[in-house]
Formats: structure tokens, sequence, C-alpha cells
């Protein structure tokens, strides 16, 4: 591929923030995203912006007792596009945008901070029950059906004597007819857990040596195809999700991506090939995964293993010098992205030429 037919990278619009931006998300079918983070006073707050004529126009601003360090639209139906947050005490709330003084659900979900959300069932997206799932310090994996008050659906804890390990990053997945859907956990250890819904078990579990902070399944509403892992020491894996080997698990093929932690994996929604990761030392980089030419081939023993692919690098750019600390394609406008850092910048991108790979 030619210099002229690489995707590029742009920065559209940058603006500064006078408070820590956790995480932000685009509101469905919308020239909108939202930010949250905590004011330097220690109370949370949620921002709603809308792109107009090359500039951010702030059209709310939330402020709620506890900082707030996460959130999905993902369990919402596309007439309502609630938001639902995870915040520093532990609590798990669901946000009517246009009327956001009280939460339209709320539980006191973890003893410690949520650090990772997830939605399916929402947008259109996946089938079944509209479900969140938080992943807290405390150690442990909820699901939660909001149309259901107080208990989870399902609790994934340490065994009673195991050591609880802080959960770093959640995602679902596999998530095609009304019954079948996983959870996966990552943590800090370089523990991954996936959890099959269906039969409340643990499927698989693997570790990749360094903490694990972000999952991210290629598609939540298919088959389980592929899953990207990122970790500190700069490293992620890309594992194919196809097929399941008794002992060896899955397959998967592992990159050096930035010299520092990959903070973030999102995969381009227009094209689930294409992925970004954002980095430590404020860098984004954009990859495109290769499958091989048979993705499963029989062991000695008779049984089947997946075949890896490759990955490799299409684009990247250093946005800033702070980590990267969230980003989230537009489901609606391919190549239109949001990321925030930790110089209290968020940055609207669009990445050209997309179509085109």
């Amino acid at each position: 591929m030619s210099a002229f037919e690489k995707p590029q990278i742009i920065a559209h619009i940058q603006k500064g923030f006078n408070y820590t931006v956790f995480d932000c998300k685009w509101v469905p079918c919308s020239a909108k995203f939202v930010t949250m983070g905590n004011f330097a006073r220690g109370t949370g707050v949620v921002q709603l912006y809308e792109i107009q004529h090359g500039d951010l126009k702030l059209l709310e601003e939330i402020e709620k007792a506890k900082p707030i360090k996460c959130g999905t639209f993902g369990a919402t139906s596309l007439q309502q596009r609630y938001l639902a947050t995870g915040d520093f005490g532990g609590n798990l709330h669901i946000w009517n945008l246009e009327a956001p003084e009280m939460p339209v659900y709320s539980v006191k979900g973890h003893k410690e901070i949520i650090n990772a959300i997830d939605g399916v069932g929402g947008l259109g997206i996946g089938e079944g029950a509209p479900e969140i799932v938080t992943g807290s310090r405390d150690g442990t994996v909820k699901v939660w059906d909001p149309r259901q008050k107080d208990d989870p659906v399902a609790n994934m804890e340490p065994v009673q004597g195991e050591n609880k390990r802080d959960c770093w990053t959640v995602a679902f997945g596999n998530a095609y007819n009304q019954e079948e859907r996983v959870v996966c956990a990552g943590y800090d250890n370089g523990d991954i857990k996936l959890f099959d819904l269906r039969n409340m078990a643990l499927r698989w579990e693997t570790n990749i040596k360094n903490g694990v902070c972000s999952l991210e399944f290629d598609r939540k509403d298919i088959s389980m195809n592929k899953l990207v892992a990122t970790s500190l020491e700069g490293k992620f894996h890309v594992f194919d999700m196809r097929t399941q080997h008794p002992t060896k698990g899955f397959a998967s093929v592992s990159e050096k991506a930035h010299k520092s932690t990959v903070w973030q994996v999102r995969h381009l929604p227009q094209n689930r090939e294409l992925f970004l990761t954002a980095g430590g030392a404020g860098g984004l980089h954009l990859w495109k995964y290769e499958y091989p030419i048979q993705r499963s081939k029989t062991d000695f023993e008779g049984m089947e293993m997946g075949v890896a692919g490759s990955v490799s690098l299409l684009q990247n750019v250093t946005l800033s010098t702070q980590p990267i600390s969230s980003l989230d394609w537009s489901p609606d406008k391919r190549g239109l992205c949001v990321c925030s850092s930790f110089d209290q910048t968020v940055r609207v991108l669009i990445v050209t030429k997309l179509h085109k790979i």
C-alpha cells in the first residue's frame, strides 16, 4: 500500500477540559457524544457535546456526587438512548440525558470502584434481553438486567480462598441469538476469563502475563469470531474465537504495538478487520487483521484447533504526551472517532480512506 493510499488520522477538533476525562461515548444516531470524569473537587461529571460547524457545543453538564469512571449506551433502545455509568463508589446508574436530575435505574453494584462497563441487547445490536456488565476492583464481574431491580442476573466472583483480582475490563460477545451470550473479563494479573452466560459456567481462561487493560470482540452480535486483548508493557493479542481446542484453547497472535501500556482497543463498526489501539505515550495505531488461508487444522490426536492470522500496521499518530484514556468510533459515520487523554483534552478525529481497505 503506497503512502497515498494509506488511511490518514486527522485531528479535526481539539478541546481542553477543566476536569479529568475517563471515558467518552458517541450518542447513537447523532453528531453528539458524552464525556465522563471527575472534577478536582472530587465530584463526578457527565457532559453532552454536539459537533456544530467544526466546533464543539456544550449542550448539557451534569455534576454528581462520585467521580464517573465508565459508560455505555449498549443496553438502551435507539428511541431512549439512556446512558449507563459506573462510578468510584461502585454504583451503576442509568441516565435519561434529557432529564438527568435522577437516574432511571440505580444500584449499589460493587463494594469498590467500577472500572469497566459494557452493554448488549440494545440499539438493535445483539439478540436477547438488554444487559449491562460491570467489572470492579472488588474482584467481581456482574451482569445486570435494567428491567430487574437490585440483584444481578449473574455474578462471577472468586471462589472461597481464591485471591480477588482487580477487574480492569469487560466485554460482551456471542449474542447472535436469544440464548447465547458470553462475557469476557480481563484482570490486573493478566488473567482473561470467558464466562458462558447461557450455561452459567467458565468456558475458558488464559493468562497473558501482563495486566489486561482492554478487551473487545470484533462484533458482539455474531458467533464469536475474534477477541483483542491489550495489556501493560505495550503488547496486544488477537485470539481467533471460532475454534476452541480442549487443552490449548484459542489460537492467538501477539504484537508489540506501543512503547508503553496499550490502554484501549476499538474495532471499526463498519469493518471488523480494522481496529485502533491507544497507548500510554499518547499514540493511536490503526491495524488490519488478515485471516490465514485455513482458520483451523487437526492436531495429531485428531482434535480441531484454530490457526491465528496476522496483523499489519496501517497508520499511527502521536496526539498527546499523556496516555489516551478512552476511544470510541462513531457507529453512524465511518472514520469519525472521539478520544480523551490525561492532558484533559478531548479530540474528534477523522480517519480517511477506510472504505478502500
